[in-house]
């Protein structure tokens, strides 16, 4: 066992192992850390978790995705690696140091049914630098014109959001949960979750890095978009952007009582959860146990949080004080919605933007 083994279990994510069975501390009883251990018939060692006393059995053929600490130091992202099957859920970050290349630019019109918006992509905050270790692209100008419907309606079924931009910021930056990378590049339905640490991505401070035609976009929470904004607990959210379908987004904070602005602002909360248990086990299947390194490894509970599958609920906004549906950034999973309540506008699909061609979806997300 190589010694940044034992170092990476002692700095894992309660989420990350937090879904061994009790047999797996059953199996250490009277065992030292580092002595062998059985779990299921398969081989391990045994570990102490930093968020627990007891000893756990790591099987050895746990694959988790782990820097050595000497690259840490040195500011090196793990390998890429599409046999990861655990992973911490932290995401190895870029400082957000950089000026824009340029200012950003947004316009935003209503032309008959639609909203209309056309944008360059360059965000209001700082950002990381790019090309970096985890990210091999530059940021370039781009030229987005997105209609969505000025006046959205909710569909009889959700659609789910694919390999395209869910929607986009108020600073013209796109929001775009996915990442096109599957375990053994298979693409079924274990892709890897983009901010579950399994595979680097290099993205920045505001969890957004660059597609290789250097459109910057974000894959989680847009923490410099939100200081601009002035996010805080103590009122409702101001409006973050856009969703393909025209409903608008939100992030973190609004009302507990969603039709009441006279209620008291509370943060709003996703109802999905890391599912128990282990994950099937076969040729192209990646075992282990559920633990968010994969979307599959997600499940909606209806109730358990204050948002619908979708993210999002009925409210009263400060820019809507009649009602609309709308969606809320979250800081648990999803973050970024993964499914639209409207019917998404067919500009959000990958495509020409402005008759600007669009390379095909590669590596990074």
């Amino acid at each position: 066992m190589k010694k940044w083994f034992l170092f990476s279990l002692a700095c894992v994510a309660p989420a990350a192992l937090g879904h061994l069975p009790q047999t797996a501390v059953e199996a250490c009883q009277g065992l030292s850390t580092g002595s062998s251990c059985t779990i299921n018939h398969s081989a391990g060692q045994c570990f102490s978790l930093s968020e627990q006393q007891s000893l756990v059995c790591v099987p050895d053929q746990l694959d988790i995705a782990r820097a050595p600490i000497q690259d840490r130091a040195n500011g090196r992202p793990p390998a890429r690696k599409h046999r990861v099957v655990q992973s911490e859920g932290l995401q190895y970050k870029v400082p957000a140091d950089r000026d824009p290349i340029t200012s950003s630019r947004i316009k935003v019109t209503i032309e008959g049914p639609w909203r209309v918006i056309e944008a360059n992509g360059i965000s209001i905050h700082k950002t990381g630098a790019f090309p970096n270790s985890g990210n091999p692209h530059e940021i370039e100008i781009q030229r987005y014109k997105y209609r969505v419907p000025a006046n959205p309606k909710v569909a009889k079924k959700s659609t789910p959001v694919t390999l395209q931009n869910f929607g986009i910021g108020i600073n013209g930056v796109p929001f775009d949960p996915s990442a096109a990378e599957w375990y053994l590049g298979n693409r079924g339905i274990w892709r890897y979750e983009a901010l579950s640490g399994a595979v680097p991505l290099g993205v920045d401070d505001n969890y957004a890095h660059v597609q290789p035609n250097g459109a910057y976009h974000y894959h989680g929470l847009p923490t410099g978009l939100l200081t601009r904004l002035h996010v805080t607990p103590q009122q409702h959210s101001p409006l973050i952007g856009w969703a393909a379908d025209g409903f608008p987004i939100y992030a973190l904070y609004g009302y507990e009582d969603g039709m009441s602005g006279e209620s008291s602002i509370v943060k709003m909360h996703s109802s999905y959860r890391v599912k128990s248990g282990p994950r099937p086990k076969g040729s192209k299947q990646p075992g282990g146990y559920y633990d968010g390194t994969f979307v599959a490894d997600y499940e909606y509970v209806e109730g358990a949080g204050s948002l619908d599958e979708c993210n999002g609920r009925f409210v009263r906004t400060p820019e809507f004080p009649q009602g609309t549906y709308a969606y809320f950034l979250t800081e648990e999973w999803p973050i970024i919605p993964r499914c639209y309540k409207g019917t998404p506008s067919e500009d959000f699909r990958r495509g020409p933007a402005m008759g600007r061609p669009q390379p095909p979806r590669r590596r990074f997300g």
